[in-house]
């Protein structure tokens, strides 16, 4: 194998010869960009040399370090291995054979003799600047060397940065075995650059890939990706060469080479230059169609150096990015309303939308609270009251909203005397009673019905239908459940309010405490868990697999019905039957009501980390911790209660025992809401499939992400394609429209949307206390919500935004969310306390806070935009604040 290989003779097929960095540029140069000219000294003369000098089994020796070393140790096998190469030579051969290539490099470019050509020594190891492992920075570079004397050591110090410490700590984390690795040196015609930096032909601060991020400065770009000098920053769009943002920085310094020696120096940018943007728009330009072009031809987005000289642009080395978020849209900023004269709530059912919808739920739902409403007030009124456009469910910047068109509002505002009349009297089958006697039995009625009918045996439209159907009957539950909560919201606080006033003596507990320890659906299922995870821990085998595992191999195993090596067969059927028995009964509890998001049913991972945590032996068993409330309820019941004389004791335990009744029902009414959405999903999965096989969409769930329209559009084509007696064309390709909706949710999901629209500052101050959040204009150390759950604590804070992040979740931890729904219960077994966004004393995040005996502050409106995860927090739930530097951890109270 040969050990000097010209650019112009290399490509991809000897990769293994001259590294990612060195085959890289080859494919440049084939590929016709203005890369510089050079030479690799290939991984052949590396082993040559390693071998004949005796020096392999000693860096080989050196470099097996255990799992459990540490950086330390790194350090000191780095240090053993490049001592070994300190006074080395390459040896008289190869020498010669570097000799020539540099003499021959010169010539081609001119070079004057007297002072050598000055050119750029870079490390192209063969595990580094590939798609999956980049290592870039791993090993070294050397600017502006001159002269065969001083190139032979470069290539020698190129060489023993194989061994760097970060270089070793990185290939052992990757899993690459040292014996495995080379290294080859790339010698370039150095640029005496006017400008240089870097570009990204993927944005990589939001994963965009039509926008090519560029970073510049004066002179060489030594210091742009080191970091060490102030760049200009631009955005630029990928398509046009349009700048689309541009920060222009000032410039102090800038990094040149030595014009007679070997290396570079710092000095002061002149002063007319320190202001000016390093790239005007065309030359911008010119780099984003550039950097496109590279990202075209590897198939793959790049991190790209480049300089300039006057007006020639090259290009010095390419790497693949390994690492980029997802393509992210813009945070909207203006909160522009679909409709005029009418008011825009984040209450009620929107509670339960805590994100952005996805475009097929948005609009459906719409449509469905809108009959649901009607129908209602139609049955409880008894005669129409909601007419046409007085009332929406629409989406600002995706968004859900509840709209009440002015008029319409004062017309049903009128009306409330009758409506409570109704909901008092249990008409339109309302209140407690119908929702247990009527609407919860004709809901899981449906859903048991459809759920007999094989989804395979039903055309493309019966599939929509049934969507429609299911949809239309949980937003008739959830309208229903609305009758409930009144109920249960009022008997709360009108005994909260007689105890409060007319009771209460200092160092009595609080109305909460009385209505503590009663069941409800959170706490079935929690303590379904925990004997789940009794059960496991009687098994040590299967304990110590469920305890360590990541909830996504447990999945995928259950997925499979394919036994983990360390468990036996039977004992892995048994805990699969369990789980999927716990599925049955609670997996249909929502993390969000959108459709697009997995119920645990379908997806269990998320509520496999509270099982993992009891395993681990975390938390208290919620029978004990029942059976603990209860018997301090009555306990003071009877002290407290009982000192009353014959008429306030009368009274209070009346409303005492009537709130008793219906509190726990608001959470076992609130947690059957999402019963018909495993059936949703699985229907909606069908018809996705038959799109995919169509080549409508890439993936079965993309389905969701189509407007309903298009939905119809291509169902119809589906449907006829599939009759006997026509003939019709495929269905509309929606992958790209699909991808871009991904990406403008993205953005929006960053947003924290206005609880009141539109935003005039007397009407949110007139509303704010009906309202589920407190300001979003909150600043200080101090964030204000409503006190939910007594105590304080302080911890770390771990920002959850949704069941794909409740891994992160550690035992200990206050749980930060914008809301919680039932779904979100195993996470309370692990927080120390809770703080949402959205929500008050009579949600179900304040009533599950209290059973589990852990502070609570709730509707702070700003918490998950102003706590960042691991940031220490103190939690107050009497108060109702969050203070950002909180004291020493401790808890009180």
């Amino acid at each position: 194998m040969a050990n000097i290989i010209h650019f112009s003779e290399t490509g991809r097929d000897d990769i293994a010869s001259v590294g990612g960095k060195a085959a890289n540029l080859a494919e440049l140069v084939r590929a016709g960009q203005p890369v510089p000219l050079g030479f690799v000294v290939t991984t052949a003369a590396y082993s040559a040399f390693v071998q004949a000098s005796g020096l392999e089994p000693k860096i080989l020796a050196a470099a097996q370090l255990p799992v459990t070393a540490t950086p330390q140790d790194y350090d000191r096998a780095s240090a053993t291995i490049r001592a070994l190469f300190d006074g080395a030579t390459l040896g008289r051969a190869l020498t010669m054979e570097i000799r020539l290539a540099y003499h021959q490099l010169g010539e081609n470019l001119g070079a004057d003799r007297a002072t050598g050509l000055a050119v750029a020594v870079r490390s192209s190891a063969t595990a580094e600047d590939l798609e999956t492992a980049s290592f870039a920075g791993q090993q070294d570079t050397f600017l502006a060397v001159r002269g065969i004397d001083a190139l032979s050591a470069a290539i020698l110090s190129c060489w023993a940065s194989l061994w760097t410490a970060r270089a070793l700590s990185y290939r052992a984390r990757a899993g690459i075995d040292p014996a495995a690795v080379g290294i080859a040196v790339v010698v370039q015609q150095m640029v005496d650059a006017t400008s240089a930096g870097v570009m990204f032909s993927t944005n990589p601060a939001n994963g965009r890939p039509d926008q090519v991020a560029i970073s510049a400065a004066w002179g060489l770009g030594e210091s742009v990706v080191s970091g060490t000098v102030s760049t200009d920053d631009l955005v630029v769009a990928a398509g046009s060469g349009t700048v689309l943002s541009r920060y222009t920085a000032s410039k102090a310094v800038m990094t040149v080479y030595n014009t007679s020696t070997t290396g570079t120096h710092e000095q002061p940018v002149p002063a007319e230059l320190r202001e000016r943007p390093v790239l005007d728009d065309s030359a911008a330009g010119e780099l984003a169609r550039v950097a496109v072009a590279i990202a075209d031809h590897f198939g793959t987005p790049q991190d790209i150096e480049w300089a300039r000289l006057g007006d020639t642009l090259f290009v010095l080395q390419s790497r693949p990015i390994t690492a980029l978020p997802l393509p992210t849209g813009d945070t909207p900023e203006s909160w522009p309303v679909p409709y005029p004269k009418g008011l825009y709530f984040r209450a009620s059912i929107v509670e339960q939308l805590p994100d952005p919808l996805s475009p097929l739920f948005a609009d459906l739902i719409d449509p469905s609270v809108t009959r649901s409403l009607t129908a209602l007030f139609t049955e409880a009124i008894g005669r129409p009251v909601v007419r046409e456009g007085d009332v929406a469910l629409p989406t600002v910047n995706g968004y859900a909203y509840y709209y009440y068109k002015n008029s319409g509002m004062l017309r049903m505002l009128a009306l409330t005397p009758l409506a409570l009349r109704a909901l008092a009297q249990g008409h339109a089958h309302m209140g407690i009673t119908g929702w247990r006697d009527y609407s919860r039995p004709r809901y899981r009625e449906l859903v048991a019905r459809l759920s007999t009918v094989p989804l395979t045996g039903l055309d493309p439209a019966q599939l929509l239908q049934n969507v429609n159907t299911l949809l239309d009957a949980g937003t008739r539950y959830y309208t229903a459940v609305q009758s409930v909560i009144p109920s249960a919201s009022a008997s709360e606080l009108l005994f909260q309010l007689y105890y409060n006033l007319t009771i209460r003596r200092p160092g009595d507990p609080s109305a909460a405490t009385y209505l503590l320890g009663y069941t409800s659906e959170p706490i079935r299922a929690d303590t379904s868990l925990w004997t789940f995870a009794t059960w496991i821990r009687g098994h040590p085998e299967l304990a110590g697999l469920v305890a360590t595992a990541t909830p996504a191999d447990l999945v995928a195993h259950w997925r499979s019905s394919t036994p983990p090596e360390e468990v036996d067969n039977t004992l892995w059927e048994q805990f699969v039957h369990r789980l999927d028995s716990h599925l049955n009964e609670f997996g249909h509890a929502i993390y969000n009501l959108d459709f697009v998001v997995p119920v645990p049913a379908e997806d269990p991972a998320p509520l496999l980390v509270g099982l993992q945590s009891y395993v681990r032996g975390n938390g208290t068993d919620p029978t004990e911790r029942q059976r603990a409330s209860v018997a301090r309820r009555e306990e003071k019941t009877t002290s407290v209660i009982g000192r009353l004389g014959d008429t306030r004791r009368y009274v209070a335990l009346r409303l005492l025992r009537w709130a008793q009744r219906t509190a726990p029902v608001r959470e076992d009414a609130l947690a059957d809401v999402g019963y018909a959405w495993p059936l949703i999903r699985r229907t909606l999965y069908e018809l996705g499939e038959r799109l995919v096989a169509a080549g409508a969409i890439a993936e079965p769930f993309d389905v969701a992400w189509l407007r309903h329209t298009e939905l119809v559009d291509a169902v119809a084509v589906l449907d006829a394609a599939g009759s006997s007696d026509a003939h019709s064309s495929d269905p509309p390709r929606y992958a790209e429209q699909v991808e871009h909706r991904k990406m403008v949710w993205r953005g929006q999901r960053r947003a924290t949307p206005p609880q009141l629209l539109p935003e005039i500052a007397w009407l949110g101050r007139l509303f704010e206390r009906m309202m589920p959040a407190r300001s979003l204009d909150q600043g200080g150390t101090t964030i204000r919500g409503i006190g939910a759950s007594a105590g304080s604590t302080s911890g770390p804070a771990r920002v959850i935004s949704g069941p794909e992040e409740f891994e992160s979740m550690k035992f200990g931890d206050v749980l930060v969310a914008r809301m919680t729904t039932p779904a979100w219960t195993p996470l309370f077994a692990l927080a120390s306390a809770i703080v949402t966004d959205v929500g008050g004393p009579l949600s179900h995040s304040s009533i599950v806070a209290r059973e589990y005996g852990i502070p609570a502050v709730l509707g702070t409106g700003v918490a998950t935009q102003r706590i960042a995860s691991d940031q220490h927090i103190r939690v107050d739930g009497d108060s109702g604040t969050v203070d950002l530097a909180p004291p020493m951890p401790g808890i009180t109270g």
